[in-house]
């Protein structure tokens, strides 16, 4: 039986979020996205068919990922890592600080909780040789990938961009990106130069998953075609680029579905 107590880590939670503004949109989204991300743990989880301790563990994770961010939200009002990196910070607070026992009684996980919280936002995970951790590291980003599409696919583009859908629809891809999905592989912030790139590296998340379940969620949502269809690119060869790019990403969905066939 798992040591584990989620409803109990639920409650310290909230009593956590009390402290900030809660009608501040930011912090709302970010509210929401926690227990979203919660919600895509435990749809991996059962798909995976993981033991019910480290099944648990995965929803605790899912939890703490982002506690750094409501920090972040309140003293810079922005998700620039940059400024502020709210994975360290998630680890300070928990680790450092001690707020981790308000979560869970035992400390038996804290390695693992803190190298997932620590990874989950990284370009990539270093080299982790044990099993476990690697499995939650994995775990976690893969469930925070999920839900950045869910809100790719929900919110409003102004909101995204801070532009107009307009002037998003008129944009080219650059070159670098397009070869970037071409190699399957996800790009980096620097890499992008217009807002169109910027939307284009969320579809190249895929690249990252690592479950099978994970590419089955992506392909039960249809999330690469929705996100490609919510803008009507003005440039024929955007145009043409974005159908190569939606068939790259479908083909790799699919084929990731099959990772262990």
């Amino acid at each position: 039986m798992s040591s584990i107590d989620l409803e109990y880590a639920k409650k310290s939670f909230r009593e956590y979020l009390s402290a900030y503004d809660q009608t501040d949109d930011k912090i709302k989204l970010k509210r929401v996205h926690t227990f979203c991300v919660v919600d895509a743990a435990d749809y991996i989880s059962r798909h995976e068919k993981l033991s019910e301790e480290d099944h648990q563990l995965a929803l605790l994770i899912a939890l703490l990922h982002d506690i750094g961010r409501f920090e972040q939200l309140k003293v810079f009002h922005s998700y620039d890592d940059s400024q502020f990196d709210h994975a360290s910070f998630g680890v300070k607070v928990l680790f450092e600080d001690n707020l981790i026992q308000n979560f869970i009684r035992t400390r038996e996980y804290d390695d693992v909780i803190r190298q997932a919280i620590a990874w989950h936002s990284s370009y990539a995970l270093p080299p982790i040789e044990d099993e476990r951790t690697l499995l939650h590291c994995r775990l976690i980003r893969d469930a925070d990938k999920l839900d950045n599409f869910r809100v790719k696919a929900t919110e409003t583009l102004e909101a995204h961009f801070d532009v107009s859908k307009e002037e998003v629809q008129r944009e080219t891809v650059s070159p670098n990106i397009l070869e970037a999905v071409r190699a399957h592989r996800c790009i980096r912030r620097e890499e992008r130069s217009t807002h169109l790139d910027m939307w284009i590296s969320y579809l190249a998340f895929i690249f990252d998953l690592n479950f099978p379940s994970s590419f089955r969620y992506i392909q039960d949502h249809d999330y690469i075609n929705h996100n490609i269809d919510r803008m009507e690119y003005q440039q024929e060869k955007t145009k043409e680029n974005m159908e190569e790019i939606r068939k790259i990403c479908n083909d790799f969905v699919l084929a990731g579905q099959c990772i262990f066939c």
